[in-house]
């Protein structure tokens, strides 16, 4: 998948770094790249269980 500069896309993962990595699967392109922003953080459920609300982040190929 060929990268244009400014592409953003949108990714949801059980962390953040999960969903960076997916992201950067995604687009095919190194973590240096991009520019991570964090939409929203994983909340954990009841007892500190995962995944009652996912990460969200916006990845942005910026060279």
């Amino acid at each position: 998948m060929e990268c244009k500069i400014g592409e953003s896309i949108e990714s949801e993962g059980r962390s953040t770094r999960e969903a960076i990595t997916t992201a950067l699967k995604k687009l095919g392109v190194p973590k240096d790249r991009v520019r991570v922003q964090v939409l929203s953080e994983e909340r954990k459920g009841l007892f500190g269980m995962k995944g009652a609300s996912q990460a969200k982040v916006r990845i942005t190929v910026i060279k």
